[in-house]
């Protein structure tokens, strides 16, 4: 079934790599061009709490870079579903935007992407990679662990055979703090 008869491709960068929690008819590897993966958006309802935000990542505007992440082929008849349930999911300062992803395969698809702009009341920005990694240690919301969610991440990535120097830097401070 071609893409334009309803079917919507959805790409997943952070927790939707290894969680997606909906049902689809096809997964691929998926790059996304002139963006940069994150840890930028506060996490107040999954992650983390009010009074203790955790970090989760986000997309940022940078031409000179990618985010490889996988994107997820929706049937026609669950996309509004779909969209209903990861609009609540993402709800914390995401906006679902229209992209144009470039699949493993050589497919260029168009697809929607949940993006949290600096604007957002959740928005955190950057700090210190060593503050970050403190924070995520530190955090825990009613999805669990923020260090949980990093370290998921983090082999996502490798199983995808994906580089993301940010991810990883976090990683490795993250681990030595609870060393």
């Amino acid at each position: 079934m071609p893409e334009d008869a309803g079917q919507v491709w959805v790409f997943g960068y952070g927790s939707l790599i290894w969680r997606p929690d909906f049902a689809f008819i096809e997964a691929a590897p998926a790059r996304l061009k002139g963006y940069s993966r994150r840890f930028w958006q506060g996490s107040h309802d999954h992650r983390g709490t009010p009074y203790r935000p955790g970090r989760v990542v986000t997309l940022i505007p940078d031409v000179q870079h990618h985010c490889d992440g996988v994107a997820y082929l929706l049937d026609a008849e669950t996309v509004a579903a779909t969209f209903e349930a990861l609009d609540y999911r993402e709800k914390n300062g995401y906006q679902r935007n229209a992209i144009r992803l470039e699949l493993h395969d050589g497919r260029n698809v168009t697809g929607r992407v949940y993006i949290a702009p600096p604007d957002n009341d959740a928005f955190l920005g950057e700090a210190h990679p060593r503050d970050i990694a403190r924070q995520i240690v530190q955090s825990v919301g009613p999805s669990g662990r923020n260090l949980d969610y990093l370290l998921q991440l983090a082999q996502a990535l490798r199983e995808l055979q994906a580089d993301d120097s940010h991810v990883f830097e976090l990683e490795s401070l993250a681990l030595e703090l609870v060393r």
